[in-house]
């Protein structure tokens, strides 16, 4: 991966339950330092349109072909929206990471989904495809999915584009433009 490969990097903002939509930021930056675009979009709370919605976000905007990686902050957007992280990787012919800060709760994850969810076995289906891979960083330890690319290179975007903190800048930076977007001011850990 070169250093200065473009990453696009994509969260959620902020939402209440009861929300219908929630905001959907985008980041495409070169390398870690220099912020090329920003793109926003939303996606139903809960729903199932975020793999679309991210398709949508990228393809459709000017900086399409400029993309080089697509990163999520986790595999789900507004909730348990569950991106399709196969689809979405077919659908921009890019490859496609999730990042997270912590290995998440799987028991706790399809509780809750089985609960409320009714299509909640396909939605566990999505989670369970890709194995999350823990990489090492200067911080604490991320964990990281990938399609499209192997481990190696996705442990080296994670270093290229991770200046100062835990989390990589983009992923950081669309973390506090959503919120900023929902609440006026960006807050909370990224």
């Amino acid at each position: 991966m070169k250093p200065e490969a473009r990453v696009l990097g994509i969260d959620d903002g902020p939402f209440s339950w009861g929300d219908a939509t929630t905001d959907v930021v985008g980041v495409l930056m070169r390398g870690g330092s220099y912020v090329e675009a920003v793109l926003r979009g939303q996606v139903r709370v809960d729903g199932d349109d975020a793999t679309m919605a991210v398709a949508n976000l990228v393809a459709r905007s000017r900086y399409a072909d400029q993309a080089q990686v697509v990163m999520l902050d986790g595999v789900c957007l507004g909730g348990f929206n569950v991106v399709d992280l196969d689809a979405l990787h077919d659908a921009l012919e890019l490859p496609v990471m999730t990042v997270t800060r912590d290995a998440p709760d799987r028991a706790g994850i399809e509780a809750a989904l089985r609960k409320h969810l009714p299509d909640a076995e396909r939605r566990i289906d999505l989670l369970e495809r890709h194995p999350l891979h823990r990489v090492a960083t200067a911080h604490k330890p991320l964990w990281v999915s990938c399609v499209g690319m192997g481990l190696p290179d996705a442990e080296e975007v994670v270093r290229r584009t991770t200046v100062r903190g835990a989390l990589p800048e983009p992923l950081r930076l669309a973390h506090l433009i959503a919120a900023a977007y929902r609440l006026g001011a960006s807050r909370g850990r990224a």
